[in-house]
């Protein structure tokens, strides 16, 4: 069993307030999904996971397993398990998905690493994924597609094996058929390696898919709301108004002039 916890966590980019006393327990097997306005700061919440040094954490902390992750670098925090599959991954000029994804499991792996089983595993992901083989060869996402850079991501989700997955819009770019293919793999994934699943995610169509067990409605940077997926089919039909407290605006403000003044 893992553990994913984001304690009273606050976050900032220059003086703007981003996460704002944000709370959230991911643990092995479930499914979240985490949905709210445009702006509200959840592809912020996944970078801030993976340690990315844009922005500041004031206060709170992100623990995996029970330890803290705040001073791990980003390879170290990939090698524990956690994985993003990002909102719009780029493209690497000059080496392909196969060293790309070798390099990475001959690290985890150490001697216990075989190139055959790995070639064999590789190629068998990307036919369930309708990835042509040839894209195998090629830089990585280089003139990939939207649709097929998401594809790309569950790829090395699978190749990778993480214990902890966190999905920044994976939906967006893709159409009717490539929803499918993608939302089916990453729960195939989820219940073949029993992994926590968090799902950042404006729309209803992937959740036909990704079927969560919590549903978590964020505004102004932190949860405000929290359900099963009925909550889903509320949104669709209402809308993020009745979750949105004009009131709440403020307490960044006090929080940014708090910080300001104790530096």
């Amino acid at each position: 069993m893992h553990t994913l916890k984001m304690e009273k966590l606050s976050v900032m980019v220059g003086t703007k307030v981003i996460l704002d006393d944000f709370n959230l327990e991911i643990k092995s097997g479930e499914v979240h999904a985490l949905m709210g306005p445009n702006g509200t700061g959840k592809s912020t919440l996944s970078k801030v996971i993976m340690g990315d040094d844009t922005y500041k954490i004031v206060s709170g902390d992100i623990t995996f397993d029970g330890k803290s992750i705040l001073n791990m670098t980003t390879d170290e925090r990939s090698r524990l398990g956690i994985f993003l599959a990002m909102q719009s991954p780029i493209a690497i000029e000059g080496v392909s998905n196969a060293d790309f994804l070798r390099t990475a499991c001959a690290t985890r792996d150490g001697d216990a690493f075989k190139l055959f089983p790995f070639i064999k595993e590789l190629e068998a992901n990307a036919e369930k994924l309708k990835i042509d083989t040839s894209f195998i060869h090629r830089g990585v996402n280089v003139g990939f597609s939207g649709g097929e850079r998401k594809k790309n991501e569950v790829l090395q989700m699978y190749m990778l094996k993480p214990k902890m997955v966190l999905l920044d819009e994976i939906d967006s770019g893709l159409d009717v058929d490539s929803l499918k293919i993608v939302g089916t793999n990453i729960m195939d994934y989820k219940k073949q390696a029993k992994c926590g699943l968090l799902v950042i995610t404006h729309y209803e169509r992937l959740l036909d898919y990704i079927r969560p067990d919590f549903v978590h409605i964020m505004v102004n940077g932190h949860i405000v709301k929290s359900g099963d997926q009925s909550l889903v089919k509320y949104i669709e039909d209402n809308g993020y108004d009745a979750f949105i407290d004009k009131k709440d605006d403020l307490t960044s403000t006090c929080i940014v002039r708090d910080i300001l003044d104790n530096e």
